[in-house]
């Protein structure tokens, strides 16, 4: 009882529903479970990874070929902690081919079992890992992207690398490999869910920097920003970086610099919302 009060709360995918009625209808039932077992151990990698670091998880949702854990944490936290989230979903897969090698034949487990567990374990771990938002691939892709790169464009180049990764799927399931309507629906699924994204970017990007603003990042570095008085805030604000604090230098039009604190820029920009320049800041201090 008490490993299962550790436990998150588990949710069905509609996506997911329907395929289990499928496979109840073609007596694919046994696949079916296989599945949904493996997914399940993924994503508790997934979950106590994040409950190791004290990450706020609300429930798990699990769907066909993967699942999606909700989670408070949403770009404020070290981009380390995110990368040891994101890998401990697949590497839950390898101790499903240990149980495979060792405890399948000691429990004499039938061999057209192991073999679709066996399958199963590998597709989904191949899948997870393409560069696809929100699978692992794709999130493990946002990391390195971060590291390198400010926040948002890191995030679009996410999610349009995404996007064209998933057409050239649909192309290979279409035209290339012998035609599978799971897959299809599993990636026009996925596509659909990044068209999806793609119009809410601007909003994700605006929950960066309330987290920022509302002090619930850990800065590892400072890195100034020198900007002209004349720049929009969003313009600034596109060059901040995930762990990166910004001592931001204001050039007046005489040529003076003054640095303004990112803290005092955000504040502004929350308080006010017009149409505002980042050289306005300096007119309150």
């Amino acid at each position: 009882m008490t490993f299962l009060k550790t436990l998150p709360r588990i949710h069905i995918h509609p996506v997911l529903i329907v395929f289990m009625i499928i496979a109840f209808l073609t007596g694919t039932f046994m696949e079916m479970s296989i599945i949904l077992f493996i997914v399940f151990v993924h994503e508790l990698g997934h979950y106590f990874m994040a409950k190791k670091y004290r990450w706020r998880v609300r429930s798990v949702t699990l769907w066909v070929f993967g699942g999606i854990m909700d989670t408070d944490e949403h770009g404020s936290r070290p981009n380390r902690e995110e990368f040891f989230v994101t890998i401990a979903g697949p590497l839950q897969h390898l101790w499903i081919y240990l149980m495979l090698f060792f405890l399948f034949p000691f429990f004499q487990v039938p061999a057209s079992v192991a073999h679709t567990v066996f399958y199963y374990n590998t597709v989904i771990l191949m899948f997870n890992l393409m560069p696809i938002w929100p699978l692992d691939g794709g999130k493990l892709l946002f990391n390195v992207l971060s590291a390198a790169l400010p926040f948002k464009k890191a995030y679009y180049r996410t999610l349009l690398i995404s996007m064209v990764s998933s057409l050239v799927l649909i192309i290979v399931v279409l035209f290339v490999l012998p035609f599978n309507l799971s897959a299809f629906l599993v990636i026009a699924f996925l596509l659909y869910e990044n068209k999806a994204d793609w119009n809410k970017r601007f909003y994700v990007f605006i929950r960066f920097l309330l987290s920022r603003y509302e002090g619930n990042v850990v800065f590892s570095s400072l890195v100034p920003l020198t900007v002209n008085f004349d720049r929009s805030f969003m313009d600034v604000f596109s060059q901040f970086y995930r762990e990166k604090n910004h001592p931001i230098y204001i050039i007046a039009p005489d040529g003076a610099k003054t640095m303004v604190d990112e803290q005092v820029c955000l504040d502004y920009y929350f308080r006010n919302r017009q149409n505002k320049k980042i050289g306005d800041v300096l007119l309150e201090h």
